[in-house]
């Protein structure tokens, strides 16, 4: 029997989240027929290491937000030389950091949203750029500290007051009209979701609680769209030198009128794995129970120390 070591919780804004991913994980694991040890990870790494000295034949990593998703745990699993499911050191940090990946999709001809990196400082000062526009920390995943500002509003100086995020910031044109995912597993997308959030947009809380949001799949939308979408999350994947899992999340504007505009907005590489999560949906949709998807994540573990 494959004994397998489950990495949940962590130490970023998205604890409660990877907690509940892991819950999954673990419980689907078990009916796959997997020896599980799960392993509540805190501040402290020493105790992660321990709990992993007896070297498990990989490691389901859980584990979402700063330090879970950005390459940081993933060298530390690289130097003990463990396999472990999802992407490697160099995509995670590539894909987690906003401005890297859009620099990586742009070189590859990917299509993203007009934009900058800006310091916060400057922020406070004056609109980076014509409104509406969308402001993101550089390194948070799960819709963490994104804001909208349109025109009428007066909520700069409150965010940049407010900002906990360092000392800079990504800044995107707003696009309008709809929300659109794709799961991809290694080298298959799965099927584009339409997501429509009970709040003004796509946030933590739509992504997260029950009712939340609401999802619609397959996406009714153009099939040139379709389409797309499902040849650019594969794209996107490769770009950045993904392997197993990631989701692709997309804005689609038809507001003139269809085909439309598909706008990237970035690669998850840690795809959320709780009750409401959109790619166990996905799979469920193309015929692969959660229990099997966790167990082709384990079986693709790799090693890359």
């Amino acid at each position: 029997m494959k004994r397998v070591a489950v990495l949940h919780g962590g130490i970023s804004a998205e604890r409660e989240v990877s907690l509940s991913s892991g819950t999954q994980v673990i419980s689907a694991l078990r009916e796959a027929g997997y020896e599980v040890q799960p392993v509540e990870v805190g501040a402290d790494l020493g105790s992660v290491l321990a709990a992993l000295a007896y070297r498990p034949d990989a490691v389901f990593n859980a584990l979402h937000g700063r330090f879970g998703e950005d390459g940081v745990i993933q060298g530390v699993l690289d130097w003990l030389d463990l396999p472990y499911t999802h992407s490697g050191a160099r995509a995670s940090a590539l894909a987690m950091d906003k401005a890297a990946s859009r620099a990586v999709f742009a070189a590859a001809g990917l299509p993203v949203a007009n934009g900058r990196v800006i310091d916060i400082g400057e922020f406070a000062e004056h609109d980076p750029l014509p409104l509406p526009y969308v402001i993101k920390p550089l390194n948070e995943g799960s819709s963490v500290g994104v804001d909208i500002l349109r025109q009428g509003g007066n909520r700069r100086h409150e965010i940049a007051r407010a900002w906990s995020f360092g000392p800079q910031a990504l800044v995107e044109e707003f696009i309008p009209g709809r929300e659109l995912t794709v799961g991809v597993m290694e080298d298959r997308a799965l099927t584009v979701t339409e997501i429509s959030a009970a709040h003004e947009f796509y946030d933590y809380d739509s992504k997260y609680a029950q009712g939340g949001s609401f999802h619609t799949l397959p996406a009714a939308v153009h099939p040139q769209i379709f389409d797309q979408a499902l040849a650019l999350a594969v794209a996107a994947h490769d770009a950045l030198g993904c392997r197993g899992a990631t989701r692709a999340d997309f804005r689609y504007d038809d507001t003139h009128g269809e085909p439309g505009r598909l706008v990237l907005l970035e690669v998850n590489t840690q795809p959320g794995l709780t009750p409401t999560s959109l790619l166990p949906e996905q799979a469920a949709f193309c015929g692969i129970g959660f229990p099997a998807l966790c167990a082709w994540m384990v079986e693709h573990a790799t090693c890359r120390g």
